[in-house]
């Protein structure tokens, strides 16, 4: 089974990652990075960057940026907390990740806005195909800004935030002094490989 372009799953199961120090611990994170970027962050690079000329006003593919950007952010709170299993704790996820990574958390600073964030934007696209409330999805001005009783959302902004937070995990997990986030990561890629570590 390929677990991320090129790369089987029995490459992840080779790799010698009881030892903080070892070398296979560089090839484990590029093994993510390559999956996450595949799967959700160059597809998105892609979308924004067709309509780079295209006026404002004009500017269509919102719902399927801000949809994958929500996939990975589910994606990566559930590799940050070593679940293998995200039913029923996608909000917890989301409200993990919104307010807790420096990017995001100017822009969420209560459960109030995370959830109003998880509810309209991740749950209304994913479930209804719409953005619930009065939210919007836009690709000017700031991140998020309120206005009325909804959130609008950038989605260049969000989605540049979004990588930033991805590429700064990977960093996290480079260093071998991050021992829990080293094995939360480790417990999500064997369950997705299949490994049977000891």
């Amino acid at each position: 089974m390929e677990i991320a372009p090129g790369i089987e799953d029995r490459e992840w199961r080779a790799l010698r990652l009881n030892d903080p120090a070892s070398p296979d611990w560089s090839r484990a994170v590029e093994i993510l990075s390559s999956r996450i970027y595949d799967r959700f962050i160059d597809p998105v690079d892609l979308l924004i960057n067709v309509e780079n000329t295209t006026p404002a006003r004009q500017r269509r593919f919102g719902f399927a940026i801000v949809a994958l950007d929500c996939l990975l952010i589910e994606t990566m709170g559930a590799f940050i907390q070593g679940l293998i299993d995200t039913k029923g704790l996608s909000g917890e996820l989301f409200r993990h990740v919104l307010m807790s990574r420096p990017r995001f958390s100017p822009y969420f600073p209560n459960e109030a806005t995370a959830d109003q964030f998880y509810r309209e934007f991740r749950c209304g696209i994913l479930h209804q195909a719409e953005v619930r409330g009065q939210s919007r999805v836009w690709s000017v001005g700031d991140m998020i800004w309120h206005d009325g009783d909804g959130l609008v959302v950038n989605r260049n902004l969000f989605h540049e935030a979004l990588k930033a937070e991805f590429d700064s995990y990977l960093d996290e997990l480079r260093l071998a002094r991050n021992g829990n986030l080293r094995a939360n990561f480790r417990n999500k890629m064997d369950f997705i490989s299949g490994a049977q570590r000891r």
